[in-house]
């Protein structure tokens, strides 16, 4: 009995400090940016969304309406709702903001992404997991809140 406990708790450290490891690592990417004008595409693990995927792909999602309430800067309004939802402002210009958001217990980086189309009238936006292979929809859930918080800003 003693050495079935010793063997869960050593287990259970172990699997902590992977995790505590990785969410360390996380830490030391960075944003892909821009390839070509448009958001780098999402790599094949089930970790990430684009408004620029094939909307066939598992990692597509809708894009951001740009809506006259956000004035002639978009992005200061997304900066706004990305700082509001706990998010960090890492680059922005006119066309294109790079944004993390961190989880509380692991420390898991995300890197959200955001590009002005003003020709469509569209914010397309990539969230994406830097380590790991499934965020259990954490980042289409991020993207649908900053959806929702934006069309009521």
């Amino acid at each position: 009995m003693k050495r079935a406990l010793l063997s869960l708790i050593v287990l259970v450290t172990l699997v902590i400090v992977v995790f505590l490891g990785l969410g360390l690592y996380s830490e030391t990417g960075s944003p892909p940016g821009l390839t070509n004008g448009q958001l780098a595409p999402c790599p094949s693990k089930p970790n990430c969304v684009s408004s620029e995927s094939s909307p066939s792909d598992n990692h597509a999602i809708a894009a951001l309406p740009i809506t006259p309430g956000m004035g002639a800067e978009p992005l200061l309004k997304v900066k706004e709702v990305v700082e509001l939802l706990g998010g960090d402002v890492n680059f922005s210009n006119e066309q294109y903001m790079a944004s993390t958001f961190t989880s509380d217990l692991f420390g898991f980086v995300d890197d959200v992404e955001f590009r002005v189309d003003q020709g469509s009238g569209l914010l397309h936006v990539r969230s994406a997991s830097r380590v790991g292979y499934s965020d259990l929809d954490a980042n289409r859930k991020r993207v649908e809140q900053l959806r929702v918080l934006l069309s009521i800003h």
